[in-house]
């Protein structure tokens, strides 16, 4: 493999990749907010004063993180059907793999709720305000913002993961390279340009993730 031929391989298989590549963009961007609204979901129940709602959210959790996330997608492709339940591929990997994350986005909330200063929420109870407006006011914005950080890290996780979605024919930019290898025989020449790719993506998320830490541990 000489840079050359690389180079003009690149110009050929570019718009194949690119367009895998706007799929992997996409199918994260959807599956984030899903997993940010069940995760926040799970921890506040996970913190609730009520011990049923508070073993579920546990039990919940532990299930969904003791399980590949593999295995969860062929649940949502396979299984799901057999229960009357047919999703697209697409569909069926957003909702994987927000339902997969969700466990993780759970403890990164959770973690921050538990950092917020108990001073704080003791002059709020001192104030009269009720639980449900400390928690509003006070736990929610400073726990949200300790634990921003690790948002970032875990959507770079996401992006990553993205391509288990290939196993469920998801033309995602893992399966687009798949069939560009198989199609070519230039396996080098194509998991190059494909990890260059995420590369492209999860630098500028790492990045950003490196300055909200250093950000807010100065603020």
């Amino acid at each position: 493999m000489n840079f050359e031929g690389f180079a003009t391989d690149l110009v050929l298989f570019a718009p194949v990749l690119f367009k895998g590549f706007g799929v992997t963009v996409l199918l994260t961007l959807s599956a984030l907010p899903l997993s940010l609204v069940l995760g926040l979901a799970l921890a506040m129940a996970r913190l609730s004063p009520v011990p049923l709602l508070r073993a579920a959210a546990v039990g919940f959790i532990g299930i969904v993180r003791g399980i590949p996330i593999i295995v969860q997608l062929f649940c949502v492709y396979f299984v799901l059907p057999e229960l009357g339940i047919n999703l697209v591929p697409f569909a069926a990997g957003v909702l994987g793999l927000g339902v997969a994350y969700s466990a993780y986005q759970a403890e990164n909330f959770r973690a921050g709720f538990e950092a917020v200063d108990r001073h704080l929420l003791e002059a709020g109870r001192s104030l009269g305000m009720s639980e449900r407006l400390i928690f509003r006011r006070v736990t929610l914005p400073l726990g949200l913002r300790t634990a921003l950080p690790t948002f970032g890290n875990t959507t770079v996780m996401l992006l990553k993961d993205s391509s288990i979605a290939s196993t469920i024919t998801i033309a995602e930019l893992t399966r687009a390279g798949q069939l560009l290898a198989i199609s070519t025989f230039k396996n080098g020449e194509v998991y190059i340009m494909v990890g260059m790719l995420y590369l492209l993506a999860s630098l500028p998320l790492a990045a950003a993730v490196r300055f909200m830490e250093k950000r807010f541990a100065t603020t």
